[in-house]
């Protein structure tokens, strides 16, 4: 009877352990997308020094269908964030923003100037034991930082 027992808990322990092992095989793959996608959005601020609103909605609209991302499409968060904390997400046309007297209200700064790129998401890290569904919630970022490479002449190019 003790040997029986001892296989049942042997089976249930390597059925555990095999599924927890393909849903850490899933992460790779997300992961690694989630990598990939920051790198292709810091590629683009670095071009304009700021993301415009256009290209933030496909990235959003491009993760939040992905099948891997689909089931927490609303926890994905992407921010870009100038030297000074500030937000660097703004209008497509900069050309808006040249009329306003504030260089600090602008969403780029001049070329040289250090930008991050970060995107959130949520991991669902489940598993299915006798037709229970156990599922835990795994918050994931990735960032990088680039540096603004566009020249604008509205801004100054020394600040004193």
């Amino acid at each position: 009877m003790q040997g029986i027992a001892k296989a049942v808990l042997l089976t249930i322990l390597t059925s555990v352990t095999i599924l927890l092992f393909v849903n850490l095989a899933f992460f790779f793959p997300w992961y690694l997308t989630l990598v990939t996608e920051t790198y292709s959005v810091s590629q683009i601020v670095a071009g304009d020094n700021y993301l415009k609103e256009s290209y933030y909605e496909d990235v959003m609209e491009r993760l939040q269908e992905r099948p891997i991302y689909r089931d927490k499409a609303d926890d994905i968060v992407i921010t870009v964030t100038n030297a000074d904390h500030d937000s660097a997400i703004g209008n497509d046309d900069e050309t808006s923003y040249y009329d306003e007297g504030n260089e600090w209200n602008k969403p780029y700064r001049q070329r040289g100037e250090p930008l991050t790129v970060e995107i959130k998401a949520v991991y669902p890290f489940s598993i299915t034991l006798w037709g229970k569904k156990l599922e835990r919630e795994i918050p994931v970022h990735f960032s990088m930082s680039t540096t603004g490479l566009k020249h604008y002449k509205d801004l100054d190019y020394y600040i004193d």
